[in-house]
């Protein structure tokens, strides 16, 4: 399946789920950010040949030390929740195969609402399809001897909403950058700690590049979409190195880049390197 521009395969958004399990499911945008606009919308397609139903709803969600989300029902020292203050339509969806619909998210603060980032996250959870489907029990009725019980994955997926009010600031800073030699035949790995300060998040895209003492410069490594959310400082961080299977990194000098997405300017927000003898 190949992705536009709008048409955008959910990956990495804080759920482990199967390849198989989500590839019909795509979404545009993988993320909102309320900062002076009170509207937005999300656009569900289906890509898949069967109708698919979704129900939605807004969940709060912890990022770890690594990136993972944990769901919470309170929040910890600096976190604070969007969730109230949003609303949205329709609260469930049934999508025909290769059609789309619109869930629109509507934004209500209150007038006394203290400056900083507010985040919730939009959960859009399949709903199991009976139809067709039969139980053991029912199986068993009709006398049938070898009982198979089939299982179908229900598949959830999630988007941060964020809420930015008053005066919103960060810095980021690259810190502890390593590489990690191959393990089992596996690439090696390019390792690091992403520390953030200020009110709100961080979000972009991670680059590495080579130069060699001959003063050739080549890729290494490269993620998109990287994000350390309010409260957290930081964020430790892997990356698998782009080399030929068996190779090592030559003497010369290894650069880390984080900057802001392309649609978002692009800026670059932090940088560091390590020299590698």
């Amino acid at each position: 399946m190949r992705a536009t521009p709008k048409l955008l395969l959910l990956l990495a958004l804080g759920l482990l789920l199967p390849h198989a399990a989500f590839a019909d499911l795509m979404l545009f945008p993988t993320r909102i950010v309320f900062d002076k606009q009170r509207a937005a919308q999300v656009e569900l397609m289906n890509q898949g040949k069967t109708p698919e139903t979704y129900r939605i709803n807004l969940v709060n969600r912890r990022m770890g030390p690594n990136g993972e989300f944990i769901a919470i029902e309170q929040p910890g020292p600096g976190e604070q929740f969007a969730d109230s203050m949003l609303r949205y339509s329709p609260r469930q969806v049934t999508i025909p195969p290769g059609g789309s619909q619109i869930v629109r998210i509507l934004l209500r603060k209150p007038d006394d609402l203290a400056a900083g980032e507010y985040r919730s996250h939009l959960q859009f959870d399949r709903v199991a399809d009976a139809t067709g489907a039969s139980s053991v029990e029912d199986v068993a009725r009709r006398g049938v001897q070898d009982v198979g019980v089939s299982i179908q994955a229900l598949v959830g997926a999630s988007i941060p909403v964020i809420v930015r009010q008053g005066d919103t600031q960060a810095r980021l800073d690259l810190a502890d950058l390593a590489v990690q030699p191959p393990a089992a035949g596996g690439p090696g790995l390019l390792s690091f700690q992403m520390k953030r300060d200020g009110n709100r998040s961080i979000y972009g895209d991670l680059l590495a590049t080579f130069t060699t003492t001959a003063g050739v410069t080549f890729e290494v490594a490269r993620a998109g979409g990287v994000a350390v959310y309010v409260p957290n400082a930081s964020r430790r961080v892997q990356l698998p190195l782009q080399l030929p299977a068996g190779n090592a990194l030559p003497a010369g000098t290894l650069k880390l880049a984080f900057r802001e997405r392309p649609e978002s300017g692009g800026k670059l927000l932090a940088e560091t390197s390590l020299s590698l003898p």
